[in-house]
């Protein structure tokens, strides 16, 4: 028997696609938070980054992979 591995960030990003996806497609996260993201990683590659910072960085990656999946899937909605 093959049993499907649930993923809860697809579920979600269905969910959050379905509602609006144009809104989704547009969807941009804010120059901040861009900012803050940008320096992260820059803090990563240099070796600086405290436990704290890498987490932080991490739920950046999350709700980009969230927001990736939710686009892909607006834009199959939208070529309906």
């Amino acid at each position: 028997m093959i049993v499907e591995q649930l993923n809860i960030y697809d579920d979600f990003a269905e969910f959050i696609a379905g509602l609006s996806p144009e809104k989704i497609m547009a969807y941009h996260a804010p120059d901040r938070i861009q900012q803050r993201v940008e320096y992260l990683v820059q803090q990563k590659k240099d070796g600086l980054l405290t436990l704290a910072e890498t987490q932080e960085l991490d739920k950046y990656f999350v709700f980009e992979h969230i927001v990736r999946l939710a686009k892909a899937r607006a834009l199959k909605l939208l070529a309906k």
